[in-house]
Protein backbone atom coordinates (compact mmCIF):
# COMPACT_ATOMS: atom_id res chain seq x y z
CA UNK A 1 0.00 0.00 0.00
CA UNK A 2 3.11 2.33 1.20
CA UNK A 3 4.49 3.82 -2.75
CA UNK A 4 7.15 6.03 -0.94
CA UNK A 5 8.39 8.00 1.84
CA UNK A 6 10.44 10.96 2.44
CA UNK A 7 12.42 11.72 4.62
CA UNK A 8 13.63 15.32 5.70
CA UNK A 9 17.53 15.80 5.52
CA UNK A 10 19.49 19.25 6.17
CA UNK A 11 22.56 18.21 4.15
CA UNK A 12 21.51 16.40 1.09
CA UNK A 13 25.10 15.32 -0.06
CA UNK A 14 25.41 13.59 3.55
CA UNK A 15 22.05 12.19 3.21
CA UNK A 16 22.45 10.84 -0.67
CA UNK A 17 25.81 9.13 0.55
CA UNK A 18 24.20 7.22 3.29
CA UNK A 19 21.65 6.11 1.75
CA UNK A 20 23.52 4.96 -1.65
CA UNK A 21 25.12 3.12 0.31
CA UNK A 22 22.78 1.70 2.63
CA UNK A 23 20.18 0.69 0.27
CA UNK A 24 22.51 -0.65 -2.32
CA UNK A 25 22.47 -3.77 0.33
CA UNK A 26 18.61 -4.32 -0.80
CA UNK A 27 19.51 -3.88 -4.85
CA UNK A 28 17.99 -0.54 -4.42
CA UNK A 29 19.54 2.30 -6.37
CA UNK A 30 18.57 6.15 -7.43
CA UNK A 31 14.83 6.01 -9.17
CA UNK A 32 14.30 9.93 -8.91
CA UNK A 33 16.52 12.92 -8.10
CA UNK A 34 15.61 16.93 -8.35
CA UNK A 35 17.27 19.40 -6.69
CA UNK A 36 15.48 19.02 -3.37
CA UNK A 37 15.12 15.09 -3.36
CA UNK A 38 16.51 11.88 -4.34
CA UNK A 39 14.80 8.61 -4.32
CA UNK A 40 15.61 5.25 -4.26
CA UNK A 41 14.23 1.77 -5.19
CA UNK A 42 14.54 -0.93 -7.28
CA UNK A 43 12.18 0.01 -9.75
CA UNK A 44 9.53 2.75 -10.34
CA UNK A 45 6.62 0.45 -9.64
CA UNK A 46 7.69 -0.17 -6.14
CA UNK A 47 8.09 0.99 -2.81
CA UNK A 48 10.83 3.79 -2.45
CA UNK A 49 12.72 5.75 0.29
CA UNK A 50 13.26 9.73 -0.43
CA UNK A 51 15.18 11.85 1.33
CA UNK A 52 14.35 15.72 0.62
CA UNK A 53 14.50 19.22 1.47
CA UNK A 54 11.37 20.68 3.13
CA UNK A 55 8.94 22.40 0.80
CA UNK A 56 8.59 25.36 3.06
CA UNK A 57 12.13 25.87 2.82
CA UNK A 58 12.69 25.33 7.11
CA UNK A 59 15.13 23.23 8.57
CA UNK A 60 14.18 19.20 8.39
CA UNK A 61 13.25 18.09 12.26
CA UNK A 62 12.70 14.31 13.06
CA UNK A 63 9.30 13.68 13.59
CA UNK A 64 8.93 11.97 16.79
CA UNK A 65 7.15 8.56 17.09
CA UNK A 66 7.79 8.64 12.96
CA UNK A 67 9.72 5.90 11.97
CA UNK A 68 10.27 4.07 8.71
CA UNK A 69 10.76 -0.27 8.00
CA UNK A 70 12.34 -1.53 5.14
CA UNK A 71 11.36 -5.37 5.06
CA UNK A 72 13.76 -8.24 4.19
CA UNK A 73 13.76 -11.52 3.08
CA UNK A 74 16.24 -13.09 5.74
CA UNK A 75 17.29 -11.81 9.54
CA UNK A 76 20.53 -11.97 7.95
CA UNK A 77 19.76 -9.49 5.81
CA UNK A 78 18.12 -7.31 8.98
CA UNK A 79 21.71 -8.30 10.68
CA UNK A 80 23.07 -6.61 7.67
CA UNK A 81 21.80 -3.61 7.16
CA UNK A 82 22.28 -2.48 11.17
CA UNK A 83 25.22 -3.75 11.02
CA UNK A 84 25.87 -1.21 7.50
CA UNK A 85 24.40 1.61 9.16
CA UNK A 86 25.89 1.66 11.83
CA UNK A 87 29.30 1.55 9.78
CA UNK A 88 27.68 4.48 7.72
CA UNK A 89 27.44 6.76 11.19
CA UNK A 90 23.79 5.74 12.08
CA UNK A 91 22.93 5.55 15.50
CA UNK A 92 21.64 2.70 17.62
CA UNK A 93 18.23 2.77 18.45
CA UNK A 94 17.90 -0.87 19.08
CA UNK A 95 20.46 -4.21 17.72
CA UNK A 96 18.87 -6.87 15.69
CA UNK A 97 17.24 -9.41 17.75
CA UNK A 98 14.37 -11.34 17.93
CA UNK A 99 10.98 -9.73 18.73
CA UNK A 100 8.75 -12.23 19.34
CA UNK A 101 6.05 -14.10 17.33
CA UNK A 102 8.45 -14.37 14.36
CA UNK A 103 9.45 -10.72 13.47
CA UNK A 104 12.83 -9.76 13.54
CA UNK A 105 14.05 -6.48 13.81
CA UNK A 106 17.66 -4.02 14.46
CA UNK A 107 16.77 -0.48 14.45
CA UNK A 108 18.76 2.81 13.95
CA UNK A 109 18.68 6.80 13.21
CA UNK A 110 20.03 7.99 10.23
CA UNK A 111 22.82 11.14 9.94
CA UNK A 112 19.51 13.59 10.42
CA UNK A 113 17.93 11.52 13.21
CA UNK A 114 15.04 9.51 11.62
CA UNK A 115 14.71 6.66 13.10
CA UNK A 116 14.54 3.61 10.74
CA UNK A 117 14.13 -0.50 11.37
CA UNK A 118 15.28 -3.20 8.86
CA UNK A 119 13.05 -6.08 9.94
CA UNK A 120 11.75 -9.88 8.25
CA UNK A 121 8.92 -11.61 9.52
CA UNK A 122 8.80 -15.38 10.20
CA UNK A 123 5.37 -16.99 11.16
CA UNK A 124 6.60 -19.40 13.55
CA UNK A 125 5.38 -23.14 12.68
CA UNK A 126 2.20 -24.68 13.88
Amino acid sequence: MIGYVTLGTNDMEKAAGFYDALLKQLGAKRVMSGDTFIAWGTDMASPSVSVIKPYDGKPATVGNGVMVAIVVDSNDKVDSMHAKAMELGAQDEGAPGDRGNGFYAGYFRDLDGNKLNTFCFTRPSS
